[in-house]
């Protein structure tokens, strides 16, 4: 079970002036035990559709299915065509299970023409298997790179090269399903209900992980335990409601706006991000009070932005996240004699006492900080992260009173880019 540390945003110790009081998360108790049992009731009406996703045995049972076919086609290279939650999700499983003795697996979410442009020479076509995910069928970027990549895989294969193309869309209807179903290409549907940054527990996300050799059955245990836990009325024993509640009260009452989400890992870079976008595009709704999530990642940005996060505007708190059993590689015995306090020292120490000095000074500098420890990076506890992070969402949708599915002000954007592309045309 993964664990939340919440200390360092107590007033007890960071002080009454910069940390939360007990009478302050008193005042909000009674709200998050009305706002559970509001998700629970919500859920019962076919609300919330996401977190039903991890109990989806058909959906699951579909993954495994074509995650098992593709293991007898002697694929190498796994290219995975999506935007923001449908490219998102699977970096972060592709940086934590990628390995020797998985297909290489490549996110492709970019149409900067340099990238594309060397992804497309350099893939082995012939023994590769291109998967795009998009809901609507349309996103620009995703639909454009799948394009020019499946016109590079038909060359390369000449035989059924639609064989070799999963697409994940809208069960109902979009260009792509259309595009697909024409072509012959196997499809898996992403629930109509169901938006592209909540989508971890749907085929994208499950389908990344069976590509990638991981234990689906693991990854949805991880996230029904949590569920059952999200789903207590107590605040102290509901880990998203009390996470819902330090950011709401850091941003409400301490003016607080900034939630730097920074994990101390590398195979967790793009956790940070995801959760960048999960917060950004539900919450970003109001020029009031809302989060303002950054992406960072320890120890790189301890060198970059601790200055300003120590002795700066006292606008950020930081959620780390960090992962207790770490693979064991030592540093040499034998060091110069301004370094032997390194000798045999295990990376996993090094990084360790990294993140400790970052927190620690942070609290000297009376600094908000959370930390969430997975004891492991694994299936199970990845799957109890992200549903952990999507459940304080809606806690938090309830606390800021903001509607948190939908995301109105993207669409203008993609309006106003479609407008511009299709001057011209008859």
């Amino acid at each position: 079970m993964l664990t939340l540390d919440i200390k360092g945003t107590l007033a007890k110790v960071i002080t009454p002036s910069h940390g939360i009081p007990d009478q302050e998360f008193s005042a909000v108790r009674s709200s998050i035990r009305r706002y559970t049992e509001e998700w629970l009731s919500e859920r019962e009406k076919g609300q919330h559709a996401w977190s039903m996703n991890p109990y989806d045995k058909d959906a699951i049972a579909e993954v495994k299915l074509i995650s098992d076919s593709v293991k007898s086609e002697n694929i190498q290279t796994i290219v995975w065509i999506g935007i923001g939650g449908s490219g998102l999700g699977p970096k972060v499983l592709q940086e934590v299970f990628e390995s020797s003795l998985t297909p290489a697996f490549l996110v492709i979410d970019t149409i900067d023409p340099t990238t594309l442009a060397a992804h497309l020479q350099l893939i082995d076509w012939k023994n590769a298997l291109i998967v795009v995910a998009s809901k609507s069928g349309s996103t620009l970027e995703t639909m454009a790179a799948f394009f020019a990549c499946y016109e590079k895989l038909k060359n390369a294969v000449k035989s059924h090269p639609e064989n070799r193309v999963i697409a994940i869309t809208d069960p109902e209807g979009g260009p792509l399903k259309a595009f697909a179903n024409a072509e012959g290409m196997r499809t898996l549907s992403i629930p109509p209900n169901v938006g592209g940054r909540f989508s971890i527990f749907t085929p994208v996300g499950l389908l990344a992980l069976g590509l990638l050799r991981g234990d689906i059955g693991q990854f949805v245990r991880g996230a029904k335990e949590m569920d059952t836990h999200c789903q207590e009325t107590t605040l102290a024993r509901n880990p998203a409601a009390s996470l819902a509640a330090v950011q709401y009260l850091l941003d409400t009452r301490r003016n607080y706006p900034i939630r730097v989400i920074m994990p101390y890992g590398d195979r967790l870079h793009s956790m940070g991000r995801w959760g960048q976008q999960l917060i950004a595009e539900s919450l970003g709704k109001s020029d009031g009070f809302n989060p303002i999530p950054v992406a960072a990642i320890g120890t790189q940005d301890q060198h970059s932005l601790l200055q300003q996060w120590m002795a700066g505007p006292r606008k950020t708190w930081h959620l780390f996240l960090r992962e207790i059993d770490k693979p064991r590689l030592e540093m040499p015995r034998s060091l110069p004699e301004a370094f032997s306090f390194l000798g045999s020292k295990t990376f996993g120490q090094l990084l360790d006492a990294c993140y400790e000095g970052t927190s620690q000074a942070l609290t000297s500098a009376k600094r908000p900080h959370v930390t969430i420890s997975l004891q492991r990076l694994d299936e199970y506890h990845l799957g109890q992260l992200f549903f952990l992070l999507m459940t304080e969402v809606v806690y938090l949708g309830k606390l800021y009173r903001i509607p948190v599915y939908g995301q109105p002000a993207v669409e203008i954007g993609k309006q106003i880019t479609r407008g511009i592309l299709s001057k011209g045309q008859a």
